[in-house]
């Protein structure tokens, strides 16, 4: 049996480099990101094993205050953000505090960046004058717009890049308003593209030694996400017609009637994705009249017809309760589940205990590795916490394996 991702703290007097750290153990990161694009990338380099140090203003990061919490600099945000983390606190424009991190970065594997390019050239952050200090770094920084467009340095945060990518225009056309999602959707998105192209870079850099400039603009990323399959029709060249329908956006996704249907009881969401799902559940509620209907003769026409045919399937659904549903769909092989409110997502989280702020529920990772589990070692920091040791003498890296080009040994060094 594969091992399970934990999501406990270790044990007291247990240093958490013994313990089984992910597929990143020993790697060094040096934070310079803020607010959630950045940090949460870097906490799925963290869960991973990676030794993650952020770089921290004297007031801590946005993401501390985003939302109530249990105590100050603890948001509820900031418990599973920050965990697996280190927290040193300088101000950058400050010669001798930014030297200290000029110091962590030349001990370090990886740079991750989310402030404008401008900032970091002023800072002397940027990644020339990153790569001078070590030149096999791997130095990865996602802003708005490409580096050497017009824009690079226009600010970008979730809103003004959902609006650069369609998401209102995708909106107007489903509900008639452009009005943007309520999450934080291109910065989220852009997260997970920052967390794969380090790992990516780290891959490169285990086989040749070399490490380079790893740029996540949020409009590019974005964009391929939005159009894998709202790009549709417009894709070829010349533009492909889709009957009456505007060439852009995936007909079944783009309509208001696709939603979570009523029970007799509660809520479902059933996905009738094939035709033999429709015929399936029209025969078994006695609707026999539309087993020969041509709207959902095949799977291309199942699609273009979504629209006519989801509320048929809503006044079916209301006829019969959840459970119903779910037992009748779970034996016809037809996609179907119980739609949750987010407070049940949160209650179904494992609890964890903070040394400051208490008890919490712990997020779980993004992803399950069988021989390398991610593991929660370090709870989330006091903004600072670290600082000391980074004054000091730089101890503020885990004394646990150092990442090299290869497999690497207790003792650091690359096994043959």
């Amino acid at each position: 049996m594969h091992e399970q991702p934990t999501h406990d703290r270790p044990a007291p007097g247990q240093p958490p480099y013994d313990r089984p750290t992910g597929p990143l153990s020993g790697v060094r990161v040096v934070d310079l990101s803020r607010v959630v694009m950045g940090p949460f990338a870097t906490q799925i380099l963290a869960d991973q094993g990676a030794d993650v140090v952020m770089i921290e203003a004297a007031g801590g990061d946005t993401n501390r205050v985003m939302g109530p919490g249990p105590a100050p600099q603890f948001s509820g945000v900031a418990l599973n953000m920050l965990r697996n983390k280190r927290s040193v606190s300088l101000d950058l424009k400050d010669p001798e505090q930014a030297a200290v991190v000029r110091e962590l970065i030349a001990e370090a594997d990886v740079v991750v960046a989310t402030m404008l390019p401008g900032t970091l050239r002023r800072l002397g952050l940027d990644h020339e004058s990153v790569r001078a200090l070590n030149p096999e770094i791997i130095y990865c920084q996602a802003q708005g717009w490409p580096l050497g467009s017009p824009a690079e340095d226009f600010p970008a945060y979730d809103d003004i890049i959902q609006a650069a990518v369609g998401v209102g225009d995708m909106m107007d056309r489903v509900t008639g308003e452009p009005v943007l999602l309520p999450t934080i959707f291109a910065d989220k998105v852009s997260s997970l593209a920052l967390a794969q192209a380090v790992t990516a870079a780290l891959f490169h850099k285990s086989r040749t030694g070399q490490g380079q400039h790893v740029e996540v603009p949020m409009v590019q990323a974005m964009t391929a996400f939005m159009l894998a399959e709202h790009g549709s029709g417009a894709i070829p060249e010349p533009p492909t017609p889709q009957g009456d329908l505007p060439t852009t956006g995936y007909p079944r996704v783009m309509t208001p009637e696709r939603r979570p249907q009523r029970t007799a009881d509660g809520w479902i969401q059933i996905l009738p994705y094939h035709p033999s799902h429709f015929l399936a559940i029209f025969k078994d509620a006695g609707e026999t009249h539309l087993l020969e209907d041509p709207r959902f003769a095949d799977l291309a026409s199942a699609i273009k017809h979504a629209p006519e045919l989801y509320p048929i399937m809503r006044e079916v659904v209301r006829r019969r309760t959840t459970r119903e549903w779910l037992d009748f769909c779970h034996g016809a092989g037809i996609p179907a589940v119980r739609m949750a409110t987010l407070q049940d997502l949160v209650d179904a989280l494992p609890l964890a205990e903070h040394p400051t702020a208490g008890t919490y529920r712990a997020l779980p990772p993004t992803a399950n590795f069988s021989r390398t589990p991610a593991t929660v070692r370090l709870p989330a920091p006091a903004i600072g916490e670290h600082t000391g040791e980074a004054l000091t003498d730089g101890s503020v890296w885990s004394k646990g394996p150092v990442w090299s080009n290869g497999p690497v040994r207790d003792d650091g060094r690359t096994s043959a």
